[in-house]
């Protein structure tokens, strides 16, 4: 089968821990040890190349953590490496994510003479207040002063992630904020609701949010003003101009395979028999740099059906039938037979092409969950059907 692949490189560390933060990330130990992570990141490119014929590489994504603490010189060697265990695709996009209190001129236009062509900005919001209860370093000036200094630099495909529902935030804040970001004409907006979870700072003492009816509020008036502004919802919480869709996500969302190193790293990469196999790096740095196992499971039966979902219906566009087989080599009736009853509640319509509804898009997890036989009972399915959009 031909899935196509991408590649994904972790990079676990930040300045401090922002409390609504559930990914693997830490506080930078001092000067970051950027050798040791070098050799490490090279015997993990070297070992995910040694498994298999590698095709081609569509597109490559530096995340974290906040992979702009690292230098220049880390990325040139990090980048050397890729290339030279990995077949790169002319024209792949090479995506870093960074946060606006860590980077300047010199930094932005070394990334950009490497090779690297999109630029995410952890910009999460432009209101000081809202900043400051959220734990950023940075605030409204500095982001800002981010956006120019990528453009200067060269940066022609900008992504900047925005926030609502934070604490204390009502509509007409949300709207404000939004339109604070539009005015820095970005080609990507990822713009996300808070929530608190599990293990986070937020969840053990919550902060005071915003209600489900104003959360919702806020979801459509910005869904609207994006629209607007010429960014399409091409994914749950992604708006994008034309030619401007994240590739690396895309793949992910559409079950494509994906390269996975650094601490805490997944990948997925489907067999020649059509097996599909996830592999999970040892999460905490010093473990990785010392070179822990890897944890490797097939995935299979009920959960193939269920991780493809839980990608694919991210899409408000859905997907092909087609897609399944494709990415699975599995019939039809064995994802269609798990979504019969999302269909008859209003949260897909089934055809040519599968796309989740609107009532589906807001209730992802409930669509997900009834997808489990073992899950849903009347309660839920009564629950889902009768809520008003």
């Amino acid at each position: 089968m031909d899935v196509p692949l991408t590649l994904y490189v972790h990079l676990p560390w930040c300045e401090r821990k922002c409390p609504y933060c559930d990914f693997n990330s830490h506080p930078a130990p001092g000067p970051l040890p950027e050798r040791e992570l070098l050799a490490a990141l090279r015997r993990d490119l070297a070992e995910e190349a040694a498994r298999g014929p590698c095709r081609p590489v569509h597109a490559v994504y530096f995340g974290g953590g906040t992979p702009s603490l690292l230098s220049p010189a880390f990325y040139r060697g990090l980048l050397e490496a890729v290339r030279g265990r990995l077949r790169l695709a002319p024209g792949v996009e090479i995506t870093i994510e960074a946060n606006p209190g860590t980077v300047d001129r010199g930094w932005l236009r070394a990334m950009r003479r490497l090779g690297v062509n999109r630029l995410s900005l952890g910009v999460q919001s432009l209101d000081d207040a809202m900043l400051r209860a959220l734990g950023r370093i940075h605030d409204a000036a500095a982001a800002r002063a981010a956006v120019r200094e990528a453009r200067a630099a060269g940066f022609d495909n900008l992504n900047i992630d925005l926030m609502y529902g934070l604490p204390g935030q009502d509509r007409e804040a949300a709207e404000a904020d939004l339109e604070a970001a539009l005015a820095l004409a970005p080609d990507h907006v990822s713009y996300y609701q808070l929530t608190l979870e599990p293990g986070t700072a937020f969840h053990r003492r919550p902060p005071p949010l915003p209600g489900d009816d104003a959360l919702w509020a806020m979801q459509l008036a910005g869904e609207r003003r994006l629209r607007r502004a010429g960014l399409v919802r091409y994914e749950v919480s992604a708006y994008a101009r034309p030619g401007r869709r994240c590739r690396h996500n895309l793949n992910y969302w559409r079950f494509g395979d994906y390269l996975g190193v650094g601490p805490g790293a997944h990948g997925k990469r489907t067999a020649a028999d059509g097996t599909v196999l996830r592999r999970a790096k040892p999460r905490a740095p010093a473990a990785y740099l010392a070179g822990a196992p890897v944890r490797e499971e097939a995935v299979a039966g009920p959960m193939l059906a269920l991780e493809f979902a839980l990608n694919a219906l991210r899409l408000p566009g859905g997907f092909e039938r087609d897609l399944w087989r494709r990415r699975t080599g599995r019939p039809w009736a064995e994802l269609g037979r798990r979504l019969a009853r999302p269909a008859a509640l209003g949260l897909v319509r089934l055809g040519p092409r599968v796309r989740p509804t609107r009532r589906g898009l807001r209730h992802l997890d409930g669509l997900l969950a009834l997808m489990v036989e073992t899950v849903p009972g009347e309660a839920r399915d009564a629950a889902l059907s009768a809520d008003p959009l």
